[in-house]
């Protein structure tokens, strides 16, 4: 295969315009803000002019020119000022977008110079009376030899005023088209190393992280591999043979080890070059094999966190308990065979690995905030997986899909990030949730915050009711707050019943154990299902025994109880 050059790159290459139009142009260059992505899907671009254009159009004051442009290129019919302009203007569609265009004019049809037509551009970006007083009169002498009357040519010189106040260097607008196009290229037809790029320069930027990954696997189809302590880098890599070696294209991402938090650049490069050596097999290995002035604990527990070390089949709490252990298992070995080559001792007199400590698993939830302490996102799963089927009887539209609606409606999601806000109408408190699907910020009022402060926290579930509206600024959805709720106040609101299976060795008395530090008078009803003397049957709780249907409930009633199938019943 012929060495890679983007200056040979076609200008005409259909799979790029087809990015475009669509607007699939995150980390593409200018190309990647809301309203870059809103305007090309509009004009739908299909040639390297319009490219030029819309990068020239998209500033203050000419945008507004945007939607005439998108609408003269598909079809609507337009006037140029003189028939002569039409060369000068064709190419933007009778619209003057470009430094350039406004000379020529002056030349075309005013009889400028280009020595004086440059003048004269100098001139209307300064916007001096008195120049512009003489220079409308030299080009009303010269459009008039060229047979335009003076009302004509006021008409046009007035217009050549208002675009040259703005108008853009075409050669800028160019260099910057050109750029644009040949990042929308590389991500077109190599999307996984262009996204690992681009991941692995904004490795210090957690928020363009998660946006990279949700355009890795929403939009290109990529699969993202976790970080790996056998097989991840430093930075994010494509994974497979490179088109000079398979035509089959590659897919999938390896998470770079450089992006977890705690993870300095020296360490992880010191823990690449020891592992070209031979795989590591376990925690302990690791450990005795680095340089652990390098790779200290901190760095250890942040990769273990990342689920760095998952290729060894040990949970992670396991893995993160036994890091004060393998560390001093480690020094030991190290100090052994010191010994041993000091006194010339066997390699079978060397200390042996211990045991993992013995600790109980993490719960996926903790599993996922461990995770995102170390990553700045979900990555094994996400937080609100362990709600959305349950979501589904209450908040029956996804965040993705969610449109306009004059009633309030319910919506949920996990809290991913809260920020304040002061505005006229007073403080307010923008509140991102995600739901897998999509992310949403929700507007909650000062007083309405205020009264539920407690339920406002990070990775924890939140349902919201309010009007859903258009975004003007974002071309997305918002939502304004009416009510809130966290999981338990959903259920004791909404639900009817917490019903619950139970093994057959349950006695009343374990079972009361169990509720009585749960009891409310506000909560549900227990139901149980449950096999007596071989018969099933179903027992319902009575008032007295309602309770706050938390997972915390949730939980100890299936540590201590075996309970299963712990689900709250809502109405239809």
């Amino acid at each position: 295969m012929a060495e890679f050059n983007l200056e040979s790159l076609p200008l005409n290459d259909r799979p790029t315009y087809d990015l475009l139009t669509k607007a699939k142009t995150v980390a593409v260059f200018q190309l990647e803000s809301r309203g870059m992505q809103g305007m090309l899907k509009d004009a739908k671009p299909d040639r390297f002019e319009d490219i030029i254009a819309l990068v020239a159009l998209y500033r203050p004051g000419p945008m507004d020119l945007i939607p005439d442009f998108c609408k003269r290129k598909h079809g609507e019919r337009f006037d140029y000022p003189d028939p002569r302009t039409e060369g000068i203007l064709s190419e933007t569609y009778g619209i003057m977008v470009y430094q350039e265009q406004v000379m020529q004019m002056a030349q075309v049809v005013g009889g400028y110079s280009l020595g004086g037509a440059d003048l004269l551009r100098r001139a209307m970006g300064k916007k001096k009376p008195e120049e512009m007083a003489e220079h409308r009169l030299i080009f009303r002498e010269g459009a008039a030899k060229n047979g335009l009357l003076a009302e004509k040519a006021d008409e046009i010189f007035d217009l050549m005023e208002k675009f040259a106040g703005y108008g853009f260097n075409k050669s800028h607008a160019a260099a910057y088209a050109l750029l644009a196009y040949q990042t929308a290229y590389l991500k077109a037809h190599h999307p996984a190393a262009f996204i690992a790029a681009n991941m692995s320069l904004a490795m210090d930027d957690t928020d363009k992280i998660k946006v990279l990954v949700e355009d890795a696997l929403e939009i290109c189809k990529l699969t993202l591999l976790p970080p790996d302590i056998n097989q991840s880098d430093y930075r994010f890599t494509p994974v497979g043979e490179p088109p000079s070696v398979s035509k089959k294209p590659v897919t999938q991402i390896r998470y770079g080890l450089g992006a977890v938090r705690g993870a300095g650049q020296n360490a992880i490069e010191a823990i690449v070059e020891e592992r070209k050596k031979r795989p590591f097999t376990d925690l302990f290995d690791f450990c005795q094999r680095i340089d652990r002035r390098l790779a200290n604990r901190r760095t250890i527990e942040a990769l273990i966190r990342a689920g760095a070390f998952d290729c060894f089949g040990v949970d992670r709490a396991v893995l993160l308990a036994s890091v004060s252990l393998a560390m001093e298992a480690a020094e030991q070995a190290e100090a052994a065979a010191n010994q041993n080559s000091l006194f010339g001792g066997e390699d079978s007199d060397l200390v042996a690995p211990p045991e993992y400590v013995k600790v109980p698993p993490w719960s996926e939830k903790q599993k996922l905030i461990e995770e995102k302490a170390a990553l700045g996102l979900y990555l094994s799963g996400h937080m609100f997986n362990a709600y959305a089927s349950e979501a589904r009887h209450f908040a029956r539209t996804r965040l993705a899909v969610l449109e306009p609606s004059r009633e309030p409606k319910w919506i949920a999601g996990i809290i991913a990030g809260m920020r304040p806000q002061m505005t006229q109408r007073g403080r307010i408190v923008i509140v991102t949730l995600d739901d897998g699907s999509a992310t949403l910020d929700v507007t909650v009022f000062g007083e309405l915050y205020e009264s539920y402060r407690s339920l406002f926290k990070e990775d924890e579930f939140l349902a919201v009711q309010g009007k859903v509206s258009e975004d003007r600024f974002t071309g997305g959805m918002r939502v304004t707050a009416d009510n809130v709720l966290d999981i338990a106040g959903v259920r004791m609101r909404l639900g009817k019943a917490l019903q619950m299976v139970l093994p057959a060795k349950s006695t009343p008395a374990s079972i009361a154990d169990v509720l009585s530090a749960h009891r409310s008078e506000e909560g549900l009803p227990v139901v149980v299902q449950c096999a007596l003397s071989g018969c099933e049957c179903a027992l319902r709780f009575g008032d007295d025994w309602r309770v706050a249907p938390t997972d915390a409930l949730k939980q100890v009633l299936v540590e201590k109880l075996g309970a299963t199938d712990v689900r709250v019943e809502y109405g239809a």
